[in-house]
């Protein structure tokens, strides 16, 4: 990965994301990337732990897209407080969206962020 990442880095900041990748967070560090990517089965804390001071991206389980609303903003709500107001943290799913989920629960989920983002 570092050498595809050297490669192409020209000054662009870059998300290092994988899926599943949760051992390998130091290993993508080194390899490079302004921002880390984590999967939905990392907690924001232990991830920060282990990287340090790093911008880190994820990581809401893209599943919880099929839940109803309420269930949709209490699982945002608790990555959101996994941050501890800290800055570095880009919210989006710990994995792409299927082609199954409603669009109106993402508008929801990212009105929902928004919102609350504005308070932190």
């Amino acid at each position: 990965t570092k050498s595809v990442i050297d490669a192409i880095f020209d000054g662009v900041p870059l998300i290092h994301f994988g899926t599943g990748t949760a051992m390998l967070l130091e290993l993508m560090k080194e390899a490079g990337g302004q921002v880390i990517g984590l999967d939905f089965r990392v907690e924001l804390s232990q991830a920060w732990d282990r990287l340090g001071q790093v911008s880190v991206q994820g990581n809401l389980d893209p599943c919880v897209l099929y839940a109803d609303y309420p269930e949709i903003e209490k699982r945002a709500k608790q990555v959101l407080d996994q941050t501890e107001g800290r800055n570095g943290h880009i919210f989006n799913l710990g994995h792409g969206i299927l082609p199954t989920m409603s669009v109106d629960k993402v508008v929801a989920l990212v009105d929902y962020v928004h919102n609350q983002s504005g308070k932190l």
